[in-house]
């Protein structure tokens, strides 16, 4: 494992996001959704996410999920991709989201 200093974890901006809209994403490589969601002072921003085994679309219509909002674009197929939906590989290696424990303001940043 490589260590990193305080400084380099200070550089990674991760918020709280609430899922607005969730799409179908079948040019995506690997099963995957469109994501919009809301992160209040930030704004409206895109993402993509392999998380189709373990959600329904319906299910994430609202549900806040921690992302990373610092990273460049990505472009994945036709769908350029503007923050990291965070989560964490279960045993079967299915992305589970990271929530925050209560509800709180879109765009609260985690420290």
């Amino acid at each position: 494992m490589n260590e990193i200093t305080w400084a380099d974890f200070e550089k990674i901006d991760i918020r709280v996001g609430t899922i607005l809209e969730v799409n179908d994403f079948p040019k995506a490589r690997n099963p995957s959704y469109q994501l919009k969601l809301d992160f209040g002072e930030l704004g409206i921003k895109k993402s993509s996410a392999q998380i189709v085994k373990l959600y329904t679309k319906e299910e994430l219509i609202g549900k806040q999920i921690l992302a990373v909002v610092n990273f460049p674009k990505k472009q994945i197929a036709d769908f350029m991709s503007e923050c990291l939906v965070l989560g964490v590989y279960n045993e079967n290696k299915d992305v589970v989201l990271i929530s925050p424990e209560r509800g709180t303001e879109n765009g609260c940043r985690l420290g």
